[in-house]
């Protein structure tokens, strides 16, 4: 027996045969065929060009059936990268110019184009220039005619092993009998990571060396939540994770009973745990979960679903269903979200050595009146008909709240002209995800309703490491002492102006972070569906004066390490 170490990405046990997921070598044609002739190659890049686009609009179909518009969106960037003109335009001109068949072309030229973008300092092309390479895999065996191997088709109990798995191919996993899956690469916040979360599918990541260690059809056992993976594992262990198995579906089960039950530790104070979506089909799950609001509407989603800016009846609608769903419980709706990894393709965006840094969020809003006016409305107009929140992203100063403010107002006296109807006192918030938010957030406290801590951001600004960076990604960690320090200045800020706060990043659903961000008086939790029963149950079970004390503990540590050794 051998037993190696990753990730643990998506908790749960799986016990399983090995399916070795790995890339055929595709045989590239060097020069033309002589009875073909350019416009017979250029149709056959154009062919290949339009499969691909169709394979993956029904990918995130897919998706978006499975786990919701947020998820569904990753597919949007990806289909935009497939129409990238530069890259088009190289790859005719190496057609015409130098009468290179279309697969040599297009091979050439996306190889070239990523080597280019792969050498930018930017972290965010980098990680464009890896999609790219994957969806120009889908596009050279489209325009080959080489069958695209997927995971839709599998035998019972398959524990998938694979370098890595794109997001097309998580979408497409057979969830009857895929038990779990191990790469050797990536991380928790990686999108295969994410969309397994979301599906409650086992998984560990950035295991180094796995594909070399394992064998196609041998048993193994691994454990989603250590990070851990037997081979060849004894009788003995088997029947162990049996057990171990059968007693998560027996806790998960049982939580299904805390559905109706209220977020109230032992000693008597009452959180809120909420929802985060991405479109009014998100929000079923949500209700499903025992959710007691939706702490995070993420709009962008709105924006990028479309090839033209939403008009203000489209956004209004989308924010009356979503609103009516949920009965008078609060809902918050961040505005558009756009820049940094989210692209518009009607919203012609600057270049950026670093778009995360850059032109985004409250600052394209901002520079944007008439859009942002548009959205605001649309809010406006659907809080009538129940509890709406209004919340700006990326704020780094007080002007900007002001300013946003000022246009809210604007559109407040346009509604009263015009007799429509609105909640005169509605509530206005931020996101807290910018180091200078969260180190004056007293100041900030001033200007608005409420905070919403966006640890995603927080921690990678903070920390100064880019979480899809692998290089640096075990730096990215919410649990650094310098980032937990950040949450409780930005709490007890928010407590201090007597205004609430919640959190709607990942950490907000990290179960291993709840009794900590609960002693830290944390007074909404917002996270994915899946997450809301396991956190309600932690609250349920834990004292508030305990886990005060707790949190003076844990904030004394100095490491991310020493932090870990002490969570309970």
């Amino acid at each position: 027996m051998k037993r190696l170490t990753g990730i643990g990405a998506s908790e749960g046990v799986a016990i399983g045969k090995v399916l070795l997921f790995t890339e055929e070598e595709m045989i590239i044609p060097e020069v033309k065929d002589e009875n073909s002739t350019i416009e017979a190659e250029l149709t056959k890049l154009e062919d290949g060009l339009k499969k691909s686009k169709t394979q993956l609009i029904a990918i995130r179909e897919k998706v978006k059936e499975k786990m919701g518009e947020d998820k569904a969106a990753i597919f949007d960037g990806h289909i935009m990268l497939l129409e990238d003109e530069d890259l088009i335009m190289e790859v005719e001109d190496k057609i015409k110019g130098e009468g290179l068949p279309a697969a040599k072309a297009l091979h050439d030229g996306i190889n070239e184009y990523c080597e280019m973008i792969s050498k930018l300092d930017d972290p965010y092309l980098r990680e464009r220039a890896a999609d790219l390479q994957d969806i120009g895999k889908r596009w050279l065996k489209n325009l080959l005619g080489i069958r695209i191997k997927d995971l839709s088709d599998l035998e019972p109990n398959t524990v998938v092993v694979t370098y890595d798995l794109t997001p097309s191919d998580t979408a497409q996993l057979d969830l009857e009998n895929c038990v779990g899956f191990l790469t050797e690469v990536g991380g928790k916040t990686a999108h295969s990571a994410i969309m397994a979360r979301s599906l409650e599918l086992p998984a560990v990541v950035g295991i180094k060396g796995v594909l070399n260690e394992v064998k196609e059809g041998e048993t193994v056992i691994m454990d989603g939540e250590e990070g851990e993976l037997f081979l060849d594992p004894s009788p003995e262990l088997i029947a162990e994770y049996v057990a171990k198995k059968e007693k998560l579906a027996a806790e998960k089960e049982e939580l299904k009973k805390l559905i109706s039950e209220e977020a109230v530790t032992t000693d008597g104070r009452k959180v809120d745990i909420w929802g985060n979506i991405g479109s009014p089909n998100d929000v079923d799950a949500v209700i499903a979960s025992g959710a007691t609001g939706i702490g995070l509407y993420r709009t962008e989603f709105l924006f990028m679903n479309s090839d033209h800016f939403p008009t203000e009846e489209e956004q209004y609608e989308a924010y009356k269903v979503v609103v009516q769903k949920m009965q008078g419980k609060p809902v918050t709706i961040r505005t558009m979200d756009i820049g940094g990894d989210k692209e518009l393709p009607y919203l012609d965006l600057p270049k950026e050595m670093n778009p995360f840094l850059g032109y985004r969020a409250i600052r394209i809003s901002l520079e944007n009146k008439d859009m942002f006016k548009t959205q605001l409305k649309a809010i406006l107009r659907a809080s009538h008909y129940g509890q709406i929140k209004i919340m700006y992203p990326m704020i780094s100063s007080v002007n900007e709240i002001r300013k946003a403010n000022e246009i809210l107002e604007e559109c407040k006296n346009e509604l009263d002209e015009i007799g429509q109807l609105f909640d005169r006192n509605i509530k206005v918030g931020i996101m807290v995800e910018t180091p200078s938010t969260a180190i004056i957030a007293y100041k900030f406290a001033k200007e608005v309703d409420f905070f919403s801590i966006g640890t995603n951001d927080l921690t990678q600004y903070f920390l100064a490491v880019d979480r899809g960076n692998e290089m640096v990604s075990a730096l990215y960690n919410s649990f650094n002492p310098a980032v937990l320090e950040a949450i409780q200045k930005v709490i007890d800020a928010a407590h201090n102006a007597g205004i609430s706060v919640s959190m709607c990043g990942e950490f907000a659903g990290d179960k291993k972070a709840t009794k900590l961000l609960l002693g830290m008086g944390l007074d909404s939790f917002s996270m994915s569906a899946s997450s809301t029963l396991q956190v309600k149950k932690i609250i349920r079970s834990s004292s508030y004066a305990e886990a005060q004390k707790y949190r003076d503990i844990i904030l004394q540590q100095d490491t991310p390490a020493e932090v870990l050794e002490k969570l309970l």
